[in-house]
């Protein structure tokens, strides 16, 4: 059984391989690790393979890592990339540095206004449920230019782009369509709203490949790092 840093050593040469075939240099894609139901040591591990980049899905269990892992802190980014719910934005203001599941203009301004004034400024994605799924989160593209406009005016908050989890598809063809469209998405509010939107959180363990090959700038991935998870969670790295 491979080790933690013998399947990221095999992860970045995919992602290498993925950016030959599309004709990117590889600086181009960041390897978001995701974390969520393994363990510190796990992180750590990961850490110590040289990654420096973690996803979470429950705010709570990414609450608990960063404690775990308070001796990392100044060296690592936590992201949250699941639901986030009213009740739980204070925290996520205050102990992360990314939030990729904005999916409503009152979560943003709740960032906004309890991000403390002492840390950076918190980077957010807006997530779109792409692929229209009835029981997918995210924002509907004909939605997304009105709550950019409004985000990226919101203090303490840098909005860098979008973010979705498309449907599973069985090729690398099918696969390509929905990242070509939030790829597309990205360009036309940039050039509409003349936003400086520079981040495409797309791809993850399965679809990586098409995702690299349509324009992704960060790829979330957890199971091929770390195995199968060993309790149910929502689709996600």
């Amino acid at each position: 059984m491979a080790t933690i840093s013998e399947n990221i050593q095999q992860l970045h040469g995919r992602i290498e391989r993925a950016c030959l075939q599309a004709s990117r240099p590889v600086h181009s894609v960041t390897l978001l690790v995701v974390t969520k139901t393994f363990p510190a040591t796990d992180v750590r591990e990961a850490f110590e393979a040289g990654e420096r980049r973690f996803g979470e899905n429950y705010v709570q269990e990414g609450v608990d890592k960063i404690e775990a892992l308070a001796d990392l802190r100044d060296c690592v980014e936590w992201h949250l990339i699941g639901p986030l719910q009213s009740n739980k934005t204070r925290v996520v203001a205050e102990r992360f540095d990314w939030v990729h599941s904005v999916d409503r203009l009152k979560i943003a301004q709740r960032l906004a206004e309890q991000r403390p004034a002492a840390l950076p400024p918190l980077d957010i994605c807006l997530q779109v449920n792409i692929s229209g799924e009835a029981s997918k989160s995210g924002l509907a593209p004909a939605e997304v230019a009105e709550v950019a406009r409004a985000v990226a005016a919101l203090p303490r908050l840098r909005l860098r782009g979008l973010m979705a989890i498309p449907e599973p598809a069985a090729t690398l063809e099918a696969q390509r369509v929905p990242h070509r469209a939030l790829a597309g998405l990205l360009a036309t509010l940039n050039r509409d709203l003349g936003l400086a939107m520079d981040t495409l959180s797309m791809g993850m363990s399965a679809d990586m490949d098409a995702a690299i090959l349509e324009g992704a700038t960060m790829v979330r991935v957890g199971s091929a790092i770390f195995g199968a998870r060993t309790r149910p969670t929502s689709p996600e790295g």
